[in-house]
């Protein structure tokens, strides 16, 4: 199962948001990550990835982080897409 997460994190400087993007992206069960510099927030997506353990560790090492939300990420089926039926 796919999921996605993101995480309010308190970044002031360019050395924090590479800080915390490195943290996220070491993280077990993560294939990608994105900043949102406007926002201050990093979405992680990934299989089975803690997300508590993720927000403590962000916590720990760069700021203030406060988990915002965890969702399922939907694949998009191609099946759905094929039409069915010899014309």
């Amino acid at each position: 199962m796919k999921q996605k997460i993101v995480i309010k994190v308190q970044m002031h400087c360019e050395k924090c948001r590479t800080k915390a993007k490195k943290i996220a992206a070491t993280a077990c069960g993560v294939t990608s990550v994105a900043l949102e510099a406007a926002k201050d927030q990093i979405v992680v997506i990934g299989e089975e990835v803690d997300s508590v353990k993720l927000a403590k560790s962000l916590r720990k090492k760069v700021g203030h982080a406060v988990l915002m939300s965890v969702q399922e990420e939907k694949e998009k089926d191609k099946g759905k897409d094929e039409k069915k039926g010899d014309d």
